[in-house]
């Protein structure tokens, strides 16, 4: 079994800043990439970065000079770091991975439960 577990979000006022955390855990031989995805009440999922293996970047327009996408490659974990925080970046975030399985198993499009950032005063 494979998990993807969120955690750093929150309430934070417009201009601040959170951390997001996701941990890629259980029986993954390697990870091709993970991102972070958002979805706001009534709208669609939508990409806010994503991070190969090989540290290449791509972001949304919205998250461009804003926030920024890290891993700890040795600990299967992601990071975005949210600054300058909008009411229009609340949502619930979701971190995403493609794997691959210690069976050989390829798994893309894996995703955590998410977790609530809320931008308000």
């Amino acid at each position: 079994q494979v998990q993807l577990v969120e955690s750093g979000g929150g309430l934070v006022q417009p201009g601040g800043s959170l951390r997001l955390s996701c941990v890629a855990s259980g029986s993954i031989s390697s990870i091709y990439s993970m991102g972070w995805y958002r979805q706001a009440p009534g709208k669609q999922r939508e990409l806010v970065a994503d991070i190969t293996s090989g540290g290449f970047t791509n972001y949304a327009d919205s998250a461009k000079g804003r926030f920024t996408i890290s891993t700890d490659n040795a600990k299967n974990t992601v990071y975005l770091q949210l600054d300058s925080l909008r009411p229009e970046d609340t949502a619930v975030y979701y971190c995403n991975a493609d794997l691959i399985l210690i069976s050989g198993d390829y798994y893309p499009d894996y995703w955590g439960q998410g977790t609530q950032v809320t931008v308000s005063s």
